[in-house]
């Protein structure tokens, strides 16, 4: 039986963080034994888009869908893993040759992987959707995309185009994947 992989990255203390959110914050304030603890219990200070997570529409788009509307079958089932070789971002036509298919998941592993989670250090230069793939995406009707980046958009003036092409789409967006370790092909994800 195939073992499982987890492609989630480990919330810490300092962990890397998008400029201007609040600093990770992981404290232990009780400890079985002391202080008659019967338990352990930990207390997280953090933002919502911190490590692996997920965007919902209402994050660029006024009275659009929360979180709390996610339907589980955007998250769980086949997605399929493409490795992205252009070195600074997710083009247009890169993805033309992959064939994508309607209601597909879809996980893009590009060089972020290998690098942005070694460092505490943010990143600007990370590789991202391009506006003109984000459209392509919604053309070819994916139901999920996730990315091995703080963000699909990137860090520049045009994040916003990104994110709102997928999510006004119904596209879900998963960022912050850790992918370095796995090869490109078709697993089953359960987020």
């Amino acid at each position: 039986m195939p073992g499982w992989i987890d492609i989630s990255l480990p919330v810490r203390t300092g962990m890397v963080r998008w400029p201007g959110d609040p600093v990770i914050e992981v404290n232990r304030i009780a400890t079985i034994g002391l202080d008659d603890s019967v338990c352990n219990v930990t207390a997280i200070s953090m933002c919502a888009h911190t490590g692996t997570h997920m965007d919902a529409p209402l994050h660029f788009i006024a009275g659009a869908a929360s979180m709390e509307s996610l339907p589980l079958d955007a998250v769980m089932g086949p997605a399929r893993v493409i490795e992205i070789h252009h070195p600074s971002k997710i083009t247009r036509e890169e993805l033309l040759t992959h064939d994508l298919q309607r209601g597909e998941r879809i996980l893009f592993k590009t060089a972020n992987s290998a690098r942005l989670w070694k460092t505490d250090q943010f990143l600007d230069d990370f590789i991202y959707i391009t506006p003109d793939a984000a459209d392509y995406l919604a053309e070819s009707c994916i139901q999920t995309v996730g990315i091995d980046a703080y963000s699909v958009g990137g860090y520049h003036d045009r994040m916003q185009e990104t994110h709102v092409s997928l999510l006004s789409a119904g596209i879900w967006i998963i960022e912050g994947l850790a992918l370095e370790h796995v090869a490109a092909g078709t697993y089953e994800l359960v987020h």
